[in-house]
C-alpha cells in the first residue's frame, strides 16, 4: 500500500511540474534511503522480534509484536495520512511524502527477507 501512495504522490507531483528533476528523483531517493533505513534500523529490530517470539512457548499471533508497537503502527498511519493530505497540491510536500512512502516499504520488504528466512515450511500441517 505504501507503494501505491508514494506512486500515487508522485503522480501527482510529476502533473505539477512536469519538467523538474526533483520529481524523476523522488523514487531512486526513497529507495536508497530505505535500504539505509534496512541495514541501520529494520533488520535489527525484526531480528530482534523474531528472537522474542522464539521464546514464547505456545505463541498466539497477536503476540508477534509487543502492544506498543500496534501504538505506534496507528500513530505512523494516521500520521502519513495526515501528511498526503496536507501535501495536496504542494509539489514539494508530494515527493517528499512519496520518498518516505518508498522509503518505508522499501525497508519493510526488504527486511521481511528476516522473517522468510526463519520460516520452515516444515512447520505448517500440509492438507
Amino acid at each position: 500500500m505504501l507503494l501505491l501512495k508514494g506512486g500515487g504522490l508522485l503522480w501527482e507531483a510529476l502533473e505539477l511540474r512536469p519538467s523538474e528533476v526533483w520529481g524523476w528523483l523522488a523514487l531512486p531517493a526513497g529507495l536508497l534511503i530505505g535500504g539505509i533505513k534496512t541495514e541501520l534500523i529494520f533488520e535489527r529490530a525484526c531480528l530482534r522480534n523474531l528472537d522474542r517470539i522464539d521464546t514464547i512457548e505456545a505463541p498466539q499471533i497477536w503476540q508477534a509484536y509487543r502492544p506498543r508497537f500496534y501504538l505506534f503502527l496507528a500513530a505512523m498511519i494516521l500520521l502519513g495520512a495526515s501528511l498526503s493530505r496536507l501535501a495536496q497540491g504542494n509539489y514539494a510536500g508530494l515527493l517528499a511524502v512519496a520518498v518516505l512512502d518508498f522509503s518505508l516499504a522499501t525497508a519493510l520488504l526488504a527486511s521481511s527477507r528476516q522473517f522468510r528466512a526463519r520460516l520452515k515450511v516444515s512447520e505448517f500441517p500440509r492438507g
